[in-house]
């Protein structure tokens, strides 16, 4: 997918006749992420080279849309998740509906937020980008835009008028489709279910330095508050991997201060990492428990936080060997305004 995009967008970019370019999924989803049973059988048969490509041939897409010198309008119409938010975040405009649901759900797959996430969720309010990141929340579209993941909303019943709308436009003028996007979409004010109420627990709990720190802390606001998402936010953190726990926060911390090239580098670096001995088992069996088998029971390793060491940490992020390159991107060509 990723290198027929970044074929098709390319020439539009190029072609004089396009001013815009809109993205929408066909059925029940915009895009639910990359093709992770088919990645772990990859890993399973040993075809390494084809999964790098994978990944190479996304975060250069990414780049590309981050780069992208027209306007971009994605149609967030359903599941966006893993790179779903990666192939429509870093564009110009994105529409979320009452049929949207976000989320970054890695780390339960033994893995860690990628495809730019590191960047995006990072430049979030507050350390809203490591709760998310940590637990896998589910942002409905209301919350996607009260967070800035989103910039319009439309019900999903009205979006044909959207498409109408912007299928008349002959323009490049990004204030012009904003002004469109506007027009036909819908005002929307979060409910009392909210993210936004429960920013500043959040903050307090995630901005500890360690995984633990933030365990401990959740347990405590949990007690005193007894409110679900709190309880539910803990049983998350608990089922997930340790190790993509200690490596996704670190990832989001580095991507605080990173531009979007420089996050996309380093999560290469990361996922080639993560897919490779010797920690590939926590990606493949998290797969396996969630999306293959379903029995919702990974055996991770380590088994618990207290086992994942510094190093271990430090190996994910290390720089790839003598004979494996690094991800390149068109920096100079291109450069980000995100």
């Amino acid at each position: 997918m990723g290198a027929r995009l970044n074929k098709f967008y390319e020439s539009w970019e190029d072609s004089p006749d396009i001013g815009f370019v809109m993205m929408k999924g066909s059925g029940r989803a915009f895009c639910a992420g990359g093709d992770v049973v088919g990645l772990r059988q990859l890993i399973n048969e040993g075809k390494l080279d084809e999964s790098k490509d994978f990944f190479r041939t996304l975060y250069s897409f990414i780049y590309v849309l981050g780069t992208y010198l027209k306007p971009h309008v994605a149609i967030l119409d359903g599941v966006t998740m893993g790179g779903g938010g990666g192939v429509s975040i870093p564009g110009t405009f994105r529409v979320a509906t009452d049929r949207t649901v976000f989320a970054t759900p890695e780390v339960h797959i033994g893995f860690h937020p990628d495809a730019a996430a590191s960047f995006y969720l990072s430049h979030l309010t507050g350390h809203v980008g490591e709760y998310l990141a940590l637990t896998g929340e589910k942002l409905n579209g209301v919350d996607m835009v009260a967070l800035g993941l989103a910039t319009h909303y439309s019900m999903s019943e009205h979006l044909d008028l959207v498409d109408e709308r912007l299928a008349k436009l002959v323009t490049d003028d990004p204030s012009v489709i904003d002004s469109s996007l506007a027009q036909y979409g819908d005002l929307v004010y979060p409910d009392k279910t909210s993210i936004v109420h429960r920013l500043a627990v959040i903050d307090k709990c995630f901005s500890h330095e360690t995984v633990e720190e933030i365990v401990d802390a959740l347990e405590s606001e949990a007690a005193q508050l007894n409110e679900e998402w709190c309880t539910l936010a803990l049983k998350r953190l608990k089922e997930a991997s340790p190790l993509a726990l200690k490596v996704s926060l670190r990832s989001i911390r580095e991507g605080r201060y990173q531009t979007l090239d420089e996050c996309l580098v380093r999560e290469y670096r990361m996922s080639i990492n993560g897919i490779s001995k010797p920690f590939y088992h926590d990606f493949c069996e998290g797969v396996r428990a969630r999306l293959v088998d379903k029995d919702l029971a990974p055996k991770w390793d380590p088994p618990a936080l207290e086992f994942v060491s510094e190093d271990m940490v430090d190996s994910y992020f290390a720089p790839l060997g003598e004979f494996e390159p690094e991800l390149k991107l068109p920096t100079e060509q291109r450069e980000a305004f995100i």
